[in-house]
């Protein structure tokens, strides 16, 4: 006696040895012997080979037609060796019973398990939802198929165009596209940027960093679309004063300007002038959905993208040779630098000249300021906002940090090349600005404190910078209720500020009430966005930095450890690990030797090449 059996989901044959009441002892054809429980038995035949009574039921499943099989079992459960005879038509032989139970237990879209043997035909519309399935797989295993073949092949198929970043960045990986550029970079051991530039669809690996960031945070394009033109403010009173901005020489968005004007008696006025895009844009309006949804403008060596259009920008940057409305803090100043009063006054005020870092830190250097000489047409004016800058640092408690040399760089990209330029930060003009613009923006911070006008501060506590509502200190700075204000054109923090400093400067209401959900959330908002764009700024800044030292061919850069297996190049702003760097003092000058330069990893190795003596030690221009 022999027995077809059914056993984990496997169809086998053995012959009996012996058989009890719950179970037999079995010999397969290959000889090994087994217990089967006697509920697994199926079918029992008499005589003829094992092996060839399984190549039998095989042959003749392959002959059963499924569709007419289904058609024929009705909607109720059955069982195997019933069907088989109203299938055949007669009792069916073992071998036939064996075939139709194969067909049944292959097709389990057709036939729902419903015990040893049992089976239910499944319904229509389910039937046709698999078989519509097992089609789609077939046909998106036959896609993905012709798609690895471009791919390996180097061509970028024209369905991937359309899909390039979400498959780049953020891909959806039950699609046939994704698997398909998965399954190659695998064949081909690369990463997906690396097969989509061999396959030509970037343009570069400028672009493929440029593009990560704007399908993260523009992924409706950076357009603004049509907006309508502010109404700049003409009825404003005009300044007498003849006031100069200091900025980098691609700034376009000129915020702040400054003029100083000799008062009789021997005091001076010095003015602290802001751009006032807040006198058109009011909250809620379309202009304002644009700033809220920016937030801020990117800064990235070669191109930014603006938090305000471009015509909002034109008129109310401060742009020589034109009055310009602005937000302006005057200061009246004794010979002594003592403060004596200051005053807030909405204006337009008369822009002189746009004076430029570059041609400025030629004149004006800190031994030109220390010996009271700066040759330049603004010499005397200059001169009076360093002395003042001196004054506010030292009230701050600032000054000598002021003075400590730290370099800092500047990106110049023309075309397909890149120039990288050193200088020295805390320069006097540096210093000059940025203690004016840290005293307007305390100054109006407290003033809107203390008349309980809502505002947002920077705030830094423990060594963590935050924005708040509440005014509190400055630990960095050294300063109270510090509030951005002094930047409306490039922050939205900003232009907030300066709706309420103008609504108190002007005696009326502020239009931001305390709590306003609107600018807490805006203020949130910032965080996040001010975090990103800083971070996508610093990997440009890394990839330009890459690219210089591949543009250059340098093999070997001075470098300074900065702990463990950190250094810094001193030539540019790059920081490498040599894992080869051995253990040296923080401040130690070496030379590392540089290779494998990668722009899409925005990686490079580096190796210790030595310790550098003391003259090779300082940096040029220190």
């Amino acid at each position: 006696m022999n027995v077809f059996y059914e056993e984990e989901g496997d169809f086998k044959v053995g012959a009996v040895l012996s058989e009890g009441v719950a179970s037999l002892q079995v010999e397969a054809p290959h000889g090994k012997r087994s217990k089967v429980k006697a509920g697994n038995v199926l079918v029992r035949f008499e005589g003829g080979g094992l092996a060839d009574f399984l190549a039998e039921a095989g042959r003749l499943a392959a002959g059963i037609d499924l569709d007419f099989l289904w058609e024929c079992c009705g909607a109720d459960e059955f069982a195997f060796d019933a069907l088989a005879r109203d299938y055949f038509g007669r009792a069916p032989t073992a071998a036939e019973s064996a075939a139709l139970l194969v067909k049944l237990h292959g097709a389990p879209m057709y036939f729902y398990k419903r015990g040893k043997g049992r089976y239910r035909a499944a319904p229509a519309e389910a039937l046709r939802a698999a078989l519509a399935s097992v089609e789609r797989k077939r046909r998106e295993a036959r896609q993905q198929a012709e798609y690895v073949g471009e791919l390996s092949a180097g061509k970028l198929p024209e369905d991937f165009r359309p899909l390039l970043d979400e498959l780049l960045y953020r891909p959806e990986k039950t699609s046939v596209q994704w698997k398909a550029l998965d399954a190659a970079c695998t064949s081909l051991k690369v990463t997906p940027a690396r097969l989509m530039e061999r396959c030509g669809a970037l343009a570069s690996a400028q672009d493929y960093h440029l593009r990560r960031f704007l399908f993260e945070h523009f992924p409706r394009g950076t357009a603004f679309g049509v907006v309508e033109p502010p109404r700049v403010p003409q009825e404003l009173a005009l300044a007498e004063v003849e006031a100069f901005s200091i900025d980098d020489v691609t700034t376009t968005e000129i915020d702040d300007a400054f003029s100083v004007t000799r008062l009789a008696g021997g005091n001076v006025r010095v003015g602290i002038h802001i751009a006032a895009p807040a006198l058109a844009i009011a909250p809620g309006s379309q202009a304002d959905s644009v700033a809220r949804e920016r937030l801020s403008t990117v800064y990235y060596p070669g191109g930014k993208i603006t938090m305000l259009p471009e015509a909002t920008i034109a008129a109310f940057t401060l742009v020589e040779g034109r009055p310009v409305p602005a937000l302006s803090l005057y200061l009246e100043i004794s010979p002594g630098l003592d403060l004596v009063s200051s005053a807030t006054r909405v204006e337009r005020v008369p822009v002189a000249a746009n004076l430029r870092h570059d041609a400025l830190e030629v004149v004006c250097g800190r031994a030109a300021f220390e010996a009271g000489a700066v040759e330049h047409r603004y010499g005397a004016e200059l001169m009076q906002l360093w002395r003042l800058a001196g004054r506010f640092a030292a009230a701050r408690g600032r000054e000598a940090e002021e003075r400590e040399a730290r370099p800092e760089y500047s990106f110049h990209v023309e075309g397909d090349r890149v120039r990288i330029v050193r200088r020295q930060r805390g320069a006097p003009i540096d210093r000059l600005v940025s203690e004016l613009m840290i005293h307007v923006n305390s100054t109006w911070g407290r003033e809107l404190a203390a008349r309980g006008a809502f505002a947002i501060y920077r705030v830094q506590n423990g060594g963590k910078v935050r924005m708040s509502t509440v005014p509190a200190g400055h630990q960095g700075l050294g300063v109270e209720g510090y509030a951005w204000a002094s930047s409306p054109l490039r922050r939205y923090v900003d232009l907030v500020n300066q709706r309420q400093v103008i609504a108190v400067a002007s005696g009326v209401t502020p239009p931001h009430a305390p709590g306003d959900a609107a600018v807490l959330a805006a203020m949130r908002d910032f965080e996040e966005a001010h975090e990103a764009y800083g971070q996508f700024q610093r990997n440009m800044e890394r990839y330009f930095c890459l690219r210089w030292l591949a543009q250059e061919g340098v093999e070997t850069a001075p470098a300074t450890v900065m702990r463990e297996s950190l250094v810094r190049l001193d030539d540019i702003p790059l920081v490498l690990r040599v894992p080869s760097l051995p253990a040296l003092e923080p401040g130690v000058a070496v030379r590392i030797a540089i290779s494998r330069v990668d722009l899409i990893d925005l990686t490079a190795h580096g190796e210790f090449a030595g310790v550098r003596n003391q003259a090779e030690a300082a940096p040029a221009g220190s």
